[in-house]
């Protein structure tokens, strides 16, 4: 099983170095607060808030992919060059149907170099 590697608050680290690194390779959830069951609701992942991620042929984000709970609910992948060789901010948008009355979504991202990475959970209250 691969090492699965979480965000810290990087408000927390002394060394430049390491927020740096911690930060480019963590997945960030961004989507509204609550949902309405059955209807389309968006959820943006991007990697990295303060700092971007290479886009190298051997050092690159390979795929990003969202959760709820354990349950895969999609999944984006690239090759080296899509974010046109320069460090940049890879970033999906991923629609999906809610169901039930809360989801529990968590995303992870796959670096070439670095590992596995997961973002923290982002709860979403679901009504009908």
């Amino acid at each position: 099983m691969p090492k699965i590697n979480r965000y810290v608050d990087i408000d927390t680290v002394e060394r430049e170095s390491k927020k740096d690194y911690i930060d480019r390779h963590s997945p960030f959830i961004h989507c509204e607060d609550s949902a309405k069951a059955g209807e389309m609701f968006s959820v943006t992942v991007k990697m990295g808030n303060e700092y971007s991620h290479p886009d190298d042929f051997d050092h690159y984000i390979a795929n990003m992919s969202l959760f709820n709970g354990e349950t895969l609910l999609a999944r984006a992948d690239f090759t080296p060059g899509t974010l046109g060789n320069i460090k940049a901010h890879a970033t999906v948008t991923f629609n999906i149907i809610p169901t039930g009355s809360k989801l529990k979504l968590t995303a992870q991202a796959y670096c070439t170099k670095h590992g596995v990475w997961e973002s923290t959970e982002k709860v979403v209250e679901v009504s009908e």
